[in-house]
């Protein structure tokens, strides 16, 4: 069987209510709540949350909250990752695959979760997650001294075409498909046994200040015209 887990704590604090903040007309958790349920691939969709407030929110969307978070799991030191893992255990044996999937992310879609399940099935690996290419070649990166004089990490490539250079990709923090394993095991995400499901840069924010906030709604809205 599988389970989607949805992380959201209540203490947000650069965006205070982040996860139930309105976003476009609803709130923010409400469009991973949808996508996971009409992406027609899990069995349970919870969020994990220690906040009433977003755990009445969740259930109006569709999503379960069988449990409130504990504290310990809801402080600034807790990973994504712990908090997954106290999913699987409370959730019982019967779940094999696990979705982390983002409070943050409404530019996805449906049909990009279940394409994203798709190859974690078709292929052989631990984790599956979502990643985007960088904007610009990893290999000019330049660091500044308490002076703002430049020194570059690799000046070996300060004269090669961009072009020529090998592409680099991070993280997008969007969504993250594990077998329960490996969630158990504590295995570190970015390992030669994962792969990465590459999304397109507009399909990508990381919404962590009001800034991003605002970037990522024009980014929904563009994405959605007829």
């Amino acid at each position: 069987m599988r389970l989607c887990v949805i992380p959201a704590r209540g203490g947000s604090k650069r965006i205070p209510h982040k996860n139930i903040k309105d976003f476009c007309g609803l709130p923010l958790i409400a469009y991973s709540i949808k996508n996971a349920l009409n992406s027609a691939i899990f069995d349970e969709v919870i969020v994990s949350t220690d906040d009433e407030k977003i755990a009445e929110i969740a259930v109006k969307y569709g999503a379960k909250v069988p449990f409130m978070r504990e504290a310990k799991l809801s402080d600034d030191f807790a990973t994504s990752s712990d908090v997954v893992r106290d999913a699987i255990v409370k959730m019982g044996d019967e779940f094999s695959e696990i979705c982390c999937l983002y409070a943050t992310a409404p530019l996805l879609t449906p049909d990009i979760l279940a394409s994203a399940y798709a190859q974690f099935k078709g292929v052989s690996c631990e984790f599956l997650f979502s990643a985007t290419e960088f904007s610009f070649a990893i290999q000019r990166a330049f660091k500044l001294d308490e002076n703002s004089y430049v020194k570059m990490f690799h000046p070996e490539f300060e004269n090669v075409r961009s072009q020529d250079l090998e592409r680099a990709y991070h993280d997008a923090g969007q969504f993250y498909f594990g077998k329960r394993q490996a969630w158990l095991d504590i295995k570190a995400m970015f390992a030669p046994y994962s792969r990465a499901f590459v999304l397109a840069r507009h399909l990508v924010c990381d919404i962590d200040t009001p800034d991003d906030f605002e970037f990522a709604k024009k980014l929904f809205m563009i994405n959605h015209q007829s």
